[in-house]
């Protein structure tokens, strides 16, 4: 019910227009305009794409012995993936989490395709997950990248240095070392609002806003957020490339009381490594990572923060992206 009600906030102040518009202050902040593309259907297809392929898919999953067209999608899943990923492999970062869960009307085209000829081979059974690739998720365990056995001899201040030395010489790269307590409540408010949009300012130029979706994979004990332009997203919905990609490590967080981050941004995609610095900075405080401090002032800020979110999420119409940009210019 939460993503039904934030697709239908999305759809409901998305400008029916493709082109950008801007929004200007009336205070002539500096950040006086805005890419009014924020709000799209982010999980619903077009509904004439459903209807135009749903007789094939029914049709497919009575060829297939399955009850209805969920059983279907999920029965081809493995394959789809697999395909995506072929079709994906030029530009993939490494490391990077794999799409989305097909959608319907990738479904749908599958289903098209198979329903021209009968010898097709059925759908192979799910397979029990592994570490690393065999888990599905295309994401690395930290023991492919550590040796655990050793790390977790070091002390903190010893691990954090190694960590941060791996990934310095990499001007693409992003990591840090976070507490527990402030990860936890990050993730905390993460399962229950995975999806948020963050300006990223431009001087001169307004603030592009980003789209960002959490995921998890229990079999690496990571999760990984996904930031996307939210105009690239508008034209290519759950197949859009993200820009930059981080993902979280938990094996240490119960003995040593850190989480390991690491992240990628990708080159030629319009977002710089200090965009994506800032992002995460903005992904901490909305999250909850910096809640408690600056005293009443900072206390109150963070309540903003966590209405904006909340009202994201829920479809309230009292979200808006000229409160959304308030909040991130306080903490510029």
């Amino acid at each position: 019910m939460a993503s039904l009600r934030t697709a239908g906030m999305l759809r409901h102040l998305t400008h029916p227009c493709s082109h950008v518009r801007t929004l200007r202050a009336s205070n002539q902040r500096r950040w006086a305009q805005v890419h009014d593309v924020r709000f799209l259907a982010t999980t619903q297809q077009p509904r004439s794409v459903i209807e135009k392929y749903r007789q094939k898919l029914e049709s497919k999953a009575k060829e297939e012995g399955l009850p209805d067209i969920d059983a279907l999608k999920q029965a081809y899943k493995d394959k789809i993936e697999r395909l995506r990923k072929e079709t994906d492999a030029a530009t993939k970062l490494p490391g990077a989490p794999a799409p989305a869960a097909p959608t319907v009307a990738a479904d749908a085209a599958a289903a098209e395709s198979n329903a021209t000829t009968t010898t097709e081979a059925a759908p192979q059974k799910p397979t029990k997950s592994g570490s690393g690739s065999g888990s599905g998720s295309g994401i690395k365990p930290l023991s492919e990248i550590l040796d655990m056995i050793k790390a977790r001899d070091l002390p903190i201040k010893e691990l954090s240095a190694i960590w941060r030395l791996r990934y310095a010489t990499n001007p693409h790269s992003l990591c840090a070392v976070i507490p527990s307590e402030t990860y936890s409540a990050m993730d905390t408010l993460a399962r229950s609002r995975p999806h948020f949009v963050l300006p990223v300012p431009h001087p001169d130029q307004g603030a592009e806003i980003h789209f960002l979706q959490w995921t998890w994979d229990a079999a690496t004990a990571t999760s990984t957020v996904l930031f996307t332009q939210l105009a690239e997203y508008k034209n290519r919905g759950e197949f859009a490339q993200p820009h930059t990609t981080v993902t979280h490590y938990m094996d240490f967080s119960a003995d040593k009381g850190v989480v390991l981050m690491q992240g990628q941004v990708m080159e030629d995609r319009g977002v710089t490594p200090q965009n994506a610095q800032w992002l995460l900075m903005c992904l901490q405080r909305f999250y909850g990572g910096w809640d408690g401090t600056g005293g009443e002032q900072g206390q109150e800020r963070a309540n903003e923060r966590r209405n904006l979110l909340d009202w994201f999420a829920m479809g309230d119409q009292r979200f808006s992206v000229e409160k959304l940009l308030e909040e991130a210019e306080r903490m510029g």
